[in-house]
Formats: C-alpha cells, sequence, structure tokens
C-alpha cells in the first residue's frame, strides 16, 4: 500500500485543488436548490434565468464564468460573481485541508487513510460554506447538511484520533442545549419569540459533534463576538439591518397564497405559518432585527478546524480531552 511520505506535495496540492474547484462548482447547485427543496442531483446544470441546460465547457469551474465574461451563454443573463467565488473557496478549502491537516500525518500513514482523511474534513469545510451562504439568503439552516453533519461527525470518530464516540456525542448534546435551552425555552417565554433559531442549537451540535464540548463553545462565543463586531459595523455604515431580499419575496409569496386558500387548506397554511419565526415581518427597533447567526457560527467551526486549539491553548493552556 503506498504511503503518504511517497507523493509529492506539489503534486497533492495539484489534485486536492483540482478536486476542490469541480466540488465548488457543485457547491453552487446545492446553495442555490436545496432552500428551494429541489434536487441537487437532477436535472443537470441549468441557466437559473431560462432553464437552458448550461454546455459542458461553460462548466468548468473558474474559467468557465471567466470564458463567459460573467454572461450566460443562452440568455445573456448576469451571473452572479458568487458562483465563481464558491468554487474558488472549493479550491482553497481543499488546499487548507491538505496543508493543515493531511500533510501533518505521519509520512508512513496509507494513501488510503490520508484521502480518507482529506475528503471527511473537506466536505465539513464545504457543508460548512454552504450553510453559511444559504443562511445568508434565506435565514435557514436546512436539516440535511446540519443533522447530516452531526451524524458524519459521529460515524467518523474512528478516522480522528483527537476524537471519540463519547466525547463527539457528550459535545453534540451538549452544543445544542448551550442553545435551545437559554435562546429558545427560556427567551421565548420572556419575549415570546426565540432569540436564536434551532438551526443555530443544530450546528453547534455539528460543532460539537466534530469537536467536543469545547469546540461548540467556542463556536458560540467566536461566532458571538464576529457577529457583534459586524452587526455594528452595518449599524455605523448603514444605519440599519435588512432582512434579505429572498426572505422578504418568500414571505410575500406565502402571504398570497394564504388569500388565495380557503377552507382546510387555509387553516394547514395557517398552522403552518404560526410555526415559522420568519412568518411575520420583524417589529420596529433595533433589538427586534434580525441578522441571520448562521453565517458566523460556520467561521467560527472553521476557524476552530484550523486554529481553535492553538488560541486555546495560548489562552487557556492544555485542553482536556472532554
Amino acid at each position: 500500500m503506498p504511503i503518504l511520505a511517497e507523493f509529492p506535495p506539489l503534486f497533492l496540492i495539484t489534485v486536492a485543488v483540482s478536486f476542490g474547484l469541480v466540488l465548488g462548482s457543485f457547491l453552487n447547485v446545492v446553495i442555490h436548490r436545496l432552500p428551494r427543496g429541489e434536487s441537487i442531483a437532477f436535472p443537470g446544470s441549468r441557466c437559473p434565468a431560462c432553464g437552458t441546460p448550461i454546455r459542458t465547457v461553460d462548466n468548468v469551474p473558474l474559467f468557465g464564468w471567466l470564458l463567459l465574461r460573467g454572461r450566460a451563454r443562452c440568455c445573456k443573463v448576469a451571473i452572479s460573481p458568487r458562483y465563481p467565488l464558491v468554487e474558488l473557496l472549493g479550491g482553497l478549502s481543499a488546499w487548507a485541508v491538505l496543508d493543515r491537516i493531511v500533510l501533518d500525518l505521519p509520512g508512513d500513514t496509507s494513501i488510503a487513510l490520508a484521502v480518507a482523511i482529506f475528503v471527511l474534513y473537506l466536505a465539513l469545510v464545504l457543508g460548512l460554506i454552504a450553510l453559511a451562504l444559504i443562511d445568508l439568503e434565506h435565514m435557514i439552516l436546512p436539516d440535511e447538511i446540519t443533522l447530516g453533519g452531526v451524524v458524519l461527525g459521529l460515524l467518523s470518530v474512528p478516522l480522528r484520533p483527537e476524537a471519540s464516540f463519547t466525547t463527539s456525542l457528550i459535545g453534540a448534546a451538549a452544543g445544542f442545549l448551550i442553545v435551545w435551552l437559554p435562546f429558545d425555552v427560556l427567551y421565548r417565554r420572556l419575549r415570546g419569540a426565540p432569540g436564536m433559531g434551532l438551526g443555530d442549537a443544530k450546528l453547534l451540535a455539528l460543532a460539537g459533534a466534530w469537536f467536543g464540548f469545547q469546540g461548540s463553545l467556542f463556536a458560540l462565543l467566536a461566532g458571538a463576538v464576529q457577529a457583534t463586531v459586524v452587526t455594528l459595523l452595518m449599524l455605523i455604515v448603514r444605519g440599519r439591518i435588512d432582512e434579505p431580499e429572498a426572505v422578504v419575496a418568500e414571505r410575500e409569496e406565502m402571504q398570497k397564497l394564504l388569500a388565495q386558500a380557503e377552507g382546510e387548506e387555509r387553516e394547514a397554511l395557517e398552522r403552518e405559518l404560526a410555526l415559522d419565526p420568519l412568518a411575520e415581518a420583524p417589529a420596529e427597533g433595533l433589538g427586534r432585527a434580525r441578522l441571520a447567526f448562521g453565517p458566523f457560527l460556520c467561521l467560527a467551526i472553521i476557524e476552530y478546524l484550523f486554529f481553535g486549539e492553538i488560541v486555546l491553548q495560548e489562552l487557556v493552556g492544555p485542553i482536556p480531552p472532554w
């Protein structure tokens, strides 16, 4: 069985970045389709504006967007720069995982194990990027990624020698509870609405499943600090915090459906909307403004993956295995 040391770093970087760029292209499909309830597998890539299938040459990561000069070949509609940016993030994420995690493995590690660890952590990072961008646009954190990430974190324990099934399970439960109890149960009773969504709780459960209780606590605290800084900057620059356009459009569409519905259909829609915290426009006042917290949690989890333990060791000394 070939070992990691037999492969030149430049070769590994080239393969990893190419793989990351391809997955970044697929990540765009996930980000666009998943919050809309569409299949991420079928049909193939199509123009979001007119639905025309995208040619293979136009779908090459980064180069396709540059070749088309940022406009769809079929209908000439502008292609959002988010698409090449996500592809680039895929490539950079793959490089970071290779450099910070895989190349730190002992040289006699089998290449099969090294590839498995690379794919595992790259899936985590790309999943977090998808969650962040979906939450920014739709203010939702899909269970398919959050709960899927929790399951993957628990199942991957044998490939992660620093983890144990017990610490991962406790970390996942603790990560969920540190949001659910104070921000959903208690805050809801005091203010009549949850302070944070259950999606955030599931996201911290993901952090705990991968990095234990200290990982979920780091994500919550670092995410809160970064969210506070960004919120203050937005208030200084714009004087307000607006909901994403997609959230406003989705609310208006649901209200139209409700107005047209009758009988049992209307009752079912009313029950559904009663459970949706975004079904009503936010009340006036800074304290009622809505800000997607998921992107900051995702960023903090990625920071912990690459730098968290170093930071914690500098601040508090050796980290206990809990």
